[in-house]
């Protein structure tokens, strides 16, 4: 009976051999315990079956044969498909995560099946040597630094088999701390004995790895801060040129990923470009928006123009599969690949606008900061945002909804109900604003030209009131750029003038070896202007001696110039490119006699004369408000000045101007020049 119970035992271990060697179950089994995905075995594994064998640990080796009275084998295939899913979406975010472990239930012999107590003892322990990396796994988990993972390979003799998840793990906990953090625990990390052995193990075994513990271990090495010019990141990128054909969609997305954040080398480069041309081999294969979309991230904006171009048809061949989280990301992938695709655009606004509701302030951020990027303009969206940004304005913080009046004012869309819940908010309580807040919303503010209608001095007393408890500790440049803005809208700060107006402040600002000197120049060159040309309680000091700054470039309007010349039907009675005060400058003059309401040549003028003097500016889009005809702040001043010189300003909004046929200009150039209420209301 021992005999045959001998010769029983020994053909099942054969079979089991067999099994491990030959069963694409058991290495799909073996991967999954690892990386929580499935997939074909790597062609490098059956090159080296040896070598496979000394790098599998005793539980990727168990046997999937099943007795009658065991249970069956384990492995939670949804949760592998959801663990895919989740780290091709964590690519769209702005740090990739890293592979989950899988639980793979171990099978087990049941008790007393062996007969023999040689055979029990053996079982034994083996039983022992399948648990160790069981428990290696479990202690990983526990770890909350990357000093616990390198103290704990120390104390397993099969940590080097696993030293890919030690990588991974080690970036894991790293990747959320803040940067003096890092900074610590890299320098330990580094410092720590374990960590070379480590590094070393990764070399030798990176031709036998999986290919996804090959692709996150070098991402995992980059991220951890290795200089990229030791060996160990030389050899990983090596090592991914050779087999880069094996690679999966998620394991190009991840190398692509981690190259974006690479010094230019030879080997970076030369991966890049076989990404490239992998990737265009692939895309009319790939029917995954999410994987698309993966690449996209990764290739960036150095992929060629053909590629950006493939990749664009390819999204909008699925276009009806996007989506709102696939939408929503498309705006800030596309900013980063640098390519503006405004069909995808139109269709990821659509899609976004329908489901507004609840979206994220973090992407609703990032949608606007990309259209700046993109220079992407949809006045749609842009009100839609706007509108919903308004009705969830008391959940949010300072910082968040001063973060999107900036973004708001960068794409110069004007949020109107957003600005005026906001200034409500701080003339009620000034102090919520840090410093730096300040400065963002009076350039906010002041560059969209907006102050609420019902409380416009009272928040920019509330303002100056913020401005003046800073003033001790305020830099130049941001007090500059404050006592600006202020003028802008017309206000003119006291306390915040005297210190600025400070021979030592003005030299600093426009000192030989400071920066940005000329934006400096600019900016108290228009205060200059303001002091001169407002009412204002303020006198200004001798110490503001700025010099002019060099004339602009005249702009030539011809088809205004046309349509004048067509109404008035002599050049004589209009000037074009006439020189103001402070470096203005008017697009065209006209000359009126108030009494009589025509229009009158320039010498003809005298002292006795009811003089009209009309001044036409055109406005390109960029100084109006987006998806309106307010003007923005700077045009808002100088309309301002023209008018206490004495103007009447006729403004012409220049884009729209293009698009009338010549009767409805001449009719509109009419209807401002000669209109009855204009001229009534000039006296």
């Amino acid at each position: 009976m021992n005999k045959n119970l001998d010769c029983f035992l020994r053909t099942v271990r054969q079979l089991q051999a067999c099994h491990y060697a030959q069963s694409p179950f058991s290495r799909t089994t073996r991967r999954a315990f690892a990386l929580g995905v499935d997939g074909p075995k790597s062609a490098a594994h059956s090159i080296y079956p040896r070598r496979l064998l000394s790098y599998a640990s005793p539980c990727r080796l168990q046997s999937s044969v099943r007795f009658f009275s065991q249970g069956t084998l384990s492995i939670n295939t949804d949760s592998t498909s959801a663990n895919e899913q989740k780290t091709a979406d964590a690519l769209l975010d702005d740090h990739v995560q890293g592979p989950d472990l899988m639980t793979v239930a171990p099978t087990q012999l049941p008790s007393g099946f062996l007969g023999s107590p040689k055979e029990v003892r053996s079982t034994a322990e083996e039983k022992d040597e399948e648990n160790m990396p069981q428990q290696f796994f479990k202690d990983l988990q526990k770890c909350t630094s990357p000093s616990d993972v390198l103290d704990l390979a120390s104390k397993f003799p099969d940590a080097p088999k696993y030293a890919s998840n030690c990588l991974a793990t080690m970036w894991t906990l790293t990747k959320k701390l803040s940067e003096d953090q890092k900074h610590y625990e890299r320098r330990l990390m580094f410092e720590h004995p374990q960590f070379s052995q480590v590094c070393q193990c990764v070399m030798q075994e990176a031709k036998y790895m999986w290919r996804d513990d090959l692709a996150y271990s070098l991402l995992a090495v980059v991220k951890l801060g290795v200089p990229q010019n030791t060996r160990l990141v030389q050899t990983l990128l090596r090592v991914c040129q050779e087999r880069l054909n094996e690679f999966d969609d998620r394991c190009l997305s991840v190398v692509a990923n981690t190259l974006q954040g690479m010094e230019k080398s030879k080997n970076v480069e030369a991966l890049q470009v076989g990404l490239q041309l992998l990737v265009e081999q692939r895309i009319p294969k790939i029917s995954n928006v999410l994987m698309l979309q993966n690449m996209m991230k990764g290739l960036g904006k150095d992929a060629p123009l053909k590629l950006k171009t493939k990749l664009e048809n390819k999204i909008l061949y699925h276009i009806d599969q996007l989506t709102v989280p696939n939408a929503q990301h498309m705006f800030t992938l596309l900013a980063e690949m640098n390519y503006r695709s405004v069909p995808i655009l139109n269709a990821c606004s659509n899609k976004i606008i329908e489901n507004i509701s609840g979206t994220p302030f973090r992407r609703l951020l990032n949608i606007l900061r990309s259209c700046k990027d993109l220079l992407y303009r949809n006045s749609k969206l842009c009100s839609a945002i706007a509108d919903y940004a308004a009705s969830v304005f008391y959940m949010w913080d300072t910082k968040q909804v001063v973060l999107f009046l900036s973004a708001f004012e960068n794409v110069g869309f004007r949020p109107v109900d957003l600005m005026d819940a906001f200034a409500e908010k701080v003339t009620s309580d000034p102090e919520c604003l840090s410093m730096k807040d300040l400065v963002t919303v009076l350039r906010a503010y002041s560059s969209l030209n907006h102050t609420p209608k019902s409380q416009n001095q009272e928040f920019l007393e509330a303002l100056n009131s913020v401005l003046d408890k800073y003033l001790p500790k305020i830099s130049d440049v941001d007090l500059l750029k404050a006592v600006y803005s202020f003028c802008i809208l017309g206000y003119f700060p006291q306390s915040a003038l005297k210190q600025l107006l400070v021979d030592e402040t003005l030299h600093s600002l426009v000192a030989a070896d400071g920066q940005n000197i000329e934006q400096n120049e600019v900016m108290l060159h228009t205060i200059n202007a303001c002091l001169n040309l407002d009412r204002n309680c303020f006198t200004k000091p001798a110490a503001l001696s700025v010099k002019e700054l060099p004339s602009t470039p005249a702009f030539s309007f011809p088809d205004v110039k046309e349509v004048l010349l067509s109404l008035l039907g002599d050049e004589s009675l209009f000037r074009a490119n006439v020189p103001v005060v402070h470096g203005f400058s008017l697009d065209f003059e006209i000359l009126m006699d108030a009494e009589k309401g025509i229009v009158i040549p320039n010498a003809e003028v005298t002292d006795k004369s009811d003089i009209q003097r009309i001044a036409v500016l055109c406005a390109p889009a960029s100084a109006l408000c987006f998806a309106s005809k307010h003007s923005r702040g700077r045009l808002a001043m100088r309309m301002r000045h023209l008018r206490l010189l004495g103007y009447r300003v006729i403004l012409v909004h220049y884009q729209e101007f293009q698009k009338l046929k010549k009767d409805e200009a001449v009719e509109f150039l009419k209807g401002e020049i000669f209109s009855t209420e204009t001229h009534l209301d000039s006296h």
